[in-house]
């Protein structure tokens, strides 16, 4: 009985600490600046400032819906609410944490002691512990921080992060320590661009820069992963899925070229993970409005000041095209252009894609409307791009490498369709590859010996052969 009480006690106890936390990021939020920003942000914001566990647990029913009709977030009557509100004042903190004065006012109201009190309490969430060192990483990149960040006992759990088996969680580490090195590392990395390699201080110089970009509803880790295998009985007693990698542009390019530094970025087709997209985002969804974007990100983290090889797949290399044509028109951003010196496309729609023909469902399941906008075939938009970019790559004689899906990919249960054809992958210029594998798997490669990876492989070695030498 004893034990019983105490334990009693201590849930007890934890209970009280959670919901002194949940009101704390509240109150955090609270004090920071709510007008005169990103709409998007104030948006989120005042959702998070709304919602509480006590206003969620009152909902009845089989459901309660976080946000009511403005945001349409579902979740089971037994999922802690407390969890969820504290994520969505993380994100809510990820986004301010993006605004330079805002990260002032996080530190001058605790919100780095804070914030380390939550990541020791929620050990048992990945999701929260990995959207609080988003929220530091971005930090760091003002050094007017670092010492505050220092104090509050972060450099020692980011190394420790460091050491992670999960790739997501290791990056996030390793950006937020990169933006904290000022004595080794001279970049820095903006929110959305993690560096894969290497991810700790080395005497190896670096060679060269291979920049990798997801599709518009792909991302960082996640779209560069081992093509997912079946495996037998056999071969799961043997521990071969142990060698499974997911993010193969770390763990394999990294193990086969140790000189190049690494980045991958990433872009959300929506503002946050929670689910439901700002009403005045849309802007944000086009190719131009990224391009811009992205350019400052990868100018600040030093793309253009080495020798640079764009791996793209598909949505993300209309992006490539339009950052280099827009790159090429700014004397700040010609070093990319001057300093790239290949392209590889994975089943990207140069040409269009069939999947604007088909219904609204299957085109939201794909790409949001905006981006199905731009992707129509004989879009105007599209077809200049592809003129502007081809005329311009053949002017600089960039070396292009493209490869073509040739099965279809499964969108839902009914349907199957070839997401880019093999006349929309085909550039007009280098060389052009038919690989047997769906939209989804052309950038995923069963294994190191595979084709697709040692076609990768070859390209990179030939494209940079004089800097691996030297």
């Amino acid at each position: 009985l004893v034990l019983e009480d105490m334990l009693t006690e201590v849930v007890f106890v934890c209970l009280l600490q959670m919901c002194s936390l949940e009101e704390e990021l509240r109150l955090l939020l609270a004090a920071l600046p709510q007008t005169g920003f990103d709409p998007c942000v104030q948006y989120f914001t005042s959702l998070a400032l709304r919602e509480n566990s006590q206003t969620i647990a009152a909902q009845k029913g089989g459901l309660w819906c976080f946000g009511g009709n403005g945001l349409p977030y579902c979740e089971s009557l037994s999922a802690v609410p407390a969890d969820t509100v504290e994520l969505f004042c993380l994100q809510a903190l990820v986004q301010h944490s993006k605004i330079p004065t805002h990260c002032d006012k996080i530190e001058s109201h605790g919100g780095l002691q804070l914030l380390q009190k939550l990541y020791q309490l929620r050990k048992d969430s990945a999701k929260i512990q990995r959207s609080i060192i988003h929220i530091i990483g971005n930090m760091a990149l003002d050094e007017r921080l670092h010492s505050s960040i220092c104090h509050a006992g972060w450099v020692s759990v980011l190394a420790e992060v460091m050491k992670s088996q999960r790739i997501m969680d290791s990056s996030h580490a390793a950006r937020a320590l990169a933006n904290l090195d000022r004595e080794t590392v001279h970049e820095k990395y903006p929110d959305g661009v993690y560096l894969l390699h290497p991810q700790c201080r080395s005497s190896q110089p670096i060679k060269a820069d291979v920049l990798f970009v997801h599709g518009l509803l792909g991302a960082a880790f996640k779209t560069w992963r081992q093509q997912d295998i079946e495996q037998s009985a056999d071969e799961k007693e043997l521990d071969v899925e142990d060698e499974y990698s997911e993010c193969w542009p770390k763990t394999w390019l990294a193990s086969d070229f140790p000189m190049l530094r690494i980045i991958s970025v990433e872009y959300d087709t929506h503002l946050s993970d929670w689910k439901a997209k700002c009403p005045v985002e849309s802007y944000r969804e086009s190719i131009a409005y990224r391009s811009s974007e992205l350019l400052r990100k990868l100018r600040a983290a030093g793309i253009g000041d080495r020798p640079l090889i764009w791996m793209s797949h598909s949505m993300g290399g209309l992006l490539v095209k339009k950052m280099l044509l827009d790159a090429s028109k700014d004397p700040e951003m010609d070093s990319i252009v001057n300093n790239t010196q290949g392209i590889v496309f994975y089943s990207v729609p140069h040409h269009g894609s069939r999947l604007a023909e088909y219904s609204v469902n299957v085109r939201f399941l794909l790409f949001p409307s905006v981006e199905v906008k731009e992707l129509s075939k004989d879009s105007p938009a599209l077809k200049a791009l592809n003129d502007d970019f081809l005329s311009f790559a053949k002017d600089k004689k960039f070396p292009v490498l493209s490869f073509a899906e040739t099965l279809p990919t499964r969108v839902g249960r009914m349907l199957s369709l070839h997401v880019v054809p093999m006349e929309s992958a085909d550039l007009g210029i280098g060389e052009l590859i038919p690989v047997e594998v769906s939209h989804l798997n052309i950038c995923k490669p069963k294994n190191k010996d595979s084709f697709l990876y040692q076609h990768t492989l070859k390209f990179i070695q030939e494209t940079l052969a004089r800097q691996l030498r030297s």
